[in-house]
């Protein structure tokens, strides 16, 4: 992992498919100079006459020293400079429920915002993966015969859960002897992107946790519950729950979501809707290789979010796997000619996650793109930031 002392701000990208690195070292301050930059294969030190800052690099990365070249200073930011690197190839992404073996077992699922258990030792006999949303319409392509299909929604039995874009599925009926969630009328809306649960007006409710009152997910039908991802931790019912920072935890979902979705549909444009049906934020994927290794130094660009609990500490340093998206906010009315576009665009995908959290990932997205070096908070019309997986 990374180590740094006091010292210049320093900022590494390494791309694991390209074998190569973008490093910044942030502006010296005045009274800094000269200054020193020593790259070894394994660490990076920079030293000036305020102290010494020291990147070690990760096991599974090391850096080509002699591969250095494009040095250019940019004002604002420093001096920048690309390098090869020999890192090992990402590794597999871990699904956001397990359907390994240890899925058949007992599992709890855990309200993800204070620990509060929603269903209790539910053994699950069959994880499966809902169809995309317009599955419908391709069954006639499927079938010579009338829609076998028609008129039957998906809806998960007893020891059943059914994993969607960004929400499970599962059937409380055997639930009903312990605490439920509480239900509050809400909007009534059916988002295109579940056109597979059409919904009436009246049966359109949102799941409450009991303890800290978010919104944990929305009733189906009488027996079936849909709980968010963003909401939700199952964790095997022998294991102790532990509590993951918000944001930390939000980031990985909706990476995770947005690499998954783009591998299985090749499509990099996404719509982030609330369960209002309002558009929030327009993401664009970029990459989901990236390593991005940093020395903060004194940023204060970190102190500007004091929402975020586990914002980075002044001097911190940090190394970690990263998908890197270009976004707009579409909150009061911002870009709405491009959202009206996107939204109207078959290759562009919606996600839909509950309003708050929305607005918890447009926090993120700007807190991120506060900390990036000046020159790659932005590309063209969109801001820039990476999301930790």
């Amino acid at each position: 992992m990374a180590a740094a002392a006091a010292g210049t701000r320093v900022f590494l990208e390494v791309r694991r498919r390209l074998q190569s690195a973008l490093l910044i070292l942030g502006e010296p301050k005045e009274g800094s100079m000269p200054v020193d930059i020593s790259i070894a294969p394994r660490s990076l030190r920079v030293k000036t006459p305020e102290g010494c800052t020291e990147l070690r690099l990760p096991a599974e990365v090391s850096l080509v020293p002699s591969s250095c070249r494009g040095l250019q200073y940019v004002p604002g930011d420093g001096l920048h400079l690309r390098l090869q690197v020999r890192a090992e190839s990402d590794a597999k992404l871990i699904s956001m429920f397990n359907q390994s073996s240890e899925a058949q077992g007992c599992c709890t699922f855990y309200c993800q915002s204070c620990g509060e258990v929603v269903i209790r030792d539910r053994k699950l006999l069959r994880v499966l993966a809902l169809p995309s949303e317009n599955w419908g319409a391709l069954v006639e392509e499927w079938c010579c015969h009338p829609d076998p299909f028609a008129n039957k929604p998906l809806h998960p039995q007893e020891n059943d859960c059914f994993i969607g874009d960004s929400f499970f599925l599962v059937n409380l009926r055997s639930d009903l002897w312990q605490p439920r969630p509480e239900s509050a009328p809400v909007e009534t809306h059916c988002p295109s992107s579940e056109n597979h649960f059409k919904l009436k007006p009246k049966a359109n409710t949102k799941v409450i946790c009991k303890r800290c009152k978010v919104m944990l997910g929305e009733t189906m039908s009488s027996e079936t519950t849909k709980f968010y991802m963003t909401e939700i931790i199952i964790q095997p019912s022998e294991r102790n729950f532990s509590i993951i920072p918000r944001s930390r935890f939000v980031q990985n979902v909706v990476a995770q979501c947005l690499v998954e979705l783009s591998a299985a549909r090749s499509t990099f444009r996404f719509t982030i809707q609330g369960h209002d049906g309002k558009a929030y934020i327009l993401l664009w994927l970029l990459n989901s290789d990236s390593l991005v290794i940093e020395s903060l130094g004194s940023s204060k660009s970190i102190k500007k979010f004091p929402l975020l609990e586990d914002s980075l500490k002044e001097d911190s340093s940090s190394a970690w796997n990263a998908v890197k998206v270009l976004y707009q906010p579409c909150i009061k009315n911002r870009n709405e000619k491009l959202s009206s576009a996107w939204e109207s665009d078959i290759s562009i995908h919606s996600l839909t996650l509950p309003s708050a959290t929305c607005l918890e990932l447009l926090l993120i997205l700007s807190r991120n793109n506060a900390t990036l070096p000046p020159s790659l908070r932005s590309m063209n019309s969109f801001q820039v930031a990476f999301l930790k997986m």
